[in-house]
């Protein structure tokens, strides 16, 4: 999609924005390789005005990085997680529906792969986010729901930390199926609710037993 515009005089903010949300669209279509005078062609301005709020590729790129993985983070998630007002499995429930819709777009998933491709450290950045602020909280409310021992007298195992690791993989994995393979993906609030049944079936004979 060419989003090249007329020439028109914004504020300093309305430049910087407009560039970043050309650059997260141009990124999400090309990789990481495509080159900012290409981006400035499609946005309409000159490569030095893109420069003079960017100064080198790597900080548009990490711009990028805080726009689409660290502000689109909800830190609602983590207290509904530990809402013990409601069942771990409606909490469950209703986190990964909304999780999904975030992650489940053309341009994150897309932006995902291509800098995993590129040897960037978004990947790494944003599954140790993960990891930290919402594996450790759900191996916590795992743990309590089957009179486990909690995280501070036993340390989260590597494979409490697998088992989610395969619930968010098939929930990813959606997203690598309608946006790198382009292949059909409907209904995909009743495919999340489906694979979590499936987590929690299994997870919950794991600790039974």
């Amino acid at each position: 999609m060419n989003i090249k515009q007329t020439a028109k005089r914004l504020s300093p903010a309305q430049r910087e924005a407009e560039i970043v949300r050309g650059a997260v669209g141009f990124f999400a279509e090309f990789g990481f390789e495509g080159q900012t005078r290409e981006l400035a062609a499609r946005l309409g301005i000159t490569q030095p005005l893109l420069y003079r709020y960017f100064p080198t590729k790597d900080a548009l790129v990490e711009r990028v990085y805080e726009e689409v993985f660290l502000r689109r983070w909800n830190p609602f998630w983590e207290e509904l997680i530990v809402d013990r007002t409601k069942p771990l499995g409606a909490r469950l429930g209703e986190f990964y529906r909304d999780y999904s819709r975030v992650i489940l777009t053309y341009e994150w998933v897309r932006l995902f792969m291509f800098a995993g491709l590129k040897g960037l450290d978004f990947n790494t950045r944003y599954l140790e986010l993960l990891r930290q602020r919402v594996f450790r909280l759900i191996i916590s409310e795992l743990r309590r729901e089957f009179n486990s021992p909690p995280i501070d007298e036993k340390p989260v195992t590597a494979m409490e930390v697998e088992a989610i690791w395969g619930l968010h993989a098939a929930i990813f994995y959606l997203g690598v199926r309608k946006f790198i393979y382009q292949m059909p993906v409907d209904e995909i609030d009743e495919v999340v609710e489906m694979e979590l049944r499936v987590f929690i079936s299994g997870v919950t004979a794991v600790l039974e037993k």
